[in-house]
């Protein structure tokens, strides 16, 4: 099996133009050890949609073999992978994920994609929700603003978001009893009402340096806040870099970012 290892802002994940294979969920928790296999954050597949709405379709799964909904930064991947590759010579696209249908708009340079703008639908912001995760104590009752962009997010405004335990804390929001499918998580500490520092804990996969949807949802519930301005680009800063994000007036949220290629691999199956 060829793959194409491509990450977002050092959201890794090995992309592969096929069908999904049957032992998809053991084939993604191997390739994605970074010890012993690829390393990454999951795996993308890619293949022609049988929608007529769409141009392809995309299938995301994470490091621990679950199947998600939706990536930011793997979608922006996609469309390089099947510009780069000569798939399509259109620079706007539409992909068909499992939360919907999303359109992207290409960046080129040097007859190469480099980035992507994508509208990534609405954007739910619902009310806050107090929850205490174990164990019970005065530091860990907390307030997050539940997101939905298409897959489930909690976003947490915290002073400072590089002081919060990502490693300790995360695995123990995503699977709290008040998100049974679980969750990611957000950490966001406003900068300024255009400007959001974020770090995220994502469902499946772990600690990412980036998180396209956790992005949106951080920049939706800010919006929904006050504390940043609706249809006014948002910069989000990640661990890996930055993105875009305009929140606007009627929900619907636009994507700015880069995408990249590492390498091409085989691997025996």
């Amino acid at each position: 099996m060829r793959f194409t290892k491509m990450h977002g802002l050092g959201n890794d994940y090995l992309y592969v133009y096929g069908e999904v294979p049957a032992n998809v969920a053991e084939l993604s928790i191997c390739l994605s050890d970074r010890h012993f296999g690829a390393g990454s954050d999951g795996m993308i597949f890619i293949t022609p949609s049988t929608s007529p709405a769409a141009d392809f379709t995309m299938r995301i799964f994470n490091a621990d073999g679950s199947e998600a909904l939706m990536c930011g930064n793997g979608i922006r991947c996609v469309g390089k992978y099947v510009y780069d590759k000569g798939l399509t010579d259109k620079a706007a696209i539409d992909v068909d994920t499992l939360s919907g249908i999303k359109h992207l708009v290409l960046q080129i340079q040097d007859g190469k994609a480099c980035g992507a703008t994508v509208s990534m639908g609405h954007v739910t912001v619902n009310d806050d929700l107090v929850i205490q995760v174990e164990p019970h104590d005065e530091d860990t009752t907390l307030v997050c603003t539940p997101v939905d962009v298409g897959n489930p997010h909690a976003v947490f405004f915290v002073p400072d978001a590089e002081t919060v335990p990502l490693a300790t804390l995360g695995p123990r929001i995503e699977h709290h009893v008040s998100f049974p499918g679980g969750v990611n998580a957000e950490f966001v500490q406003v900068l300024s009402s255009h400007e959001l520092r974020m770090r995220v804990w994502e469902r499946g996969s772990g600690v990412t340096l980036a998180c396209g949807t956790g992005a949106c949802a951080s920049a939706a519930a800010a919006v929904s806040k006050g504390l940043c301005l609706a249809d006014e680009p948002i910069t989000v800063r990640l661990d890996g870099g930055e993105l875009q994000i305009t929140v606007q007036a009627n929900g619907e949220a636009l994507m700015t970012g880069p995408a990249t290629t590492v390498y091409e691999g085989e691997v025996a199956l």
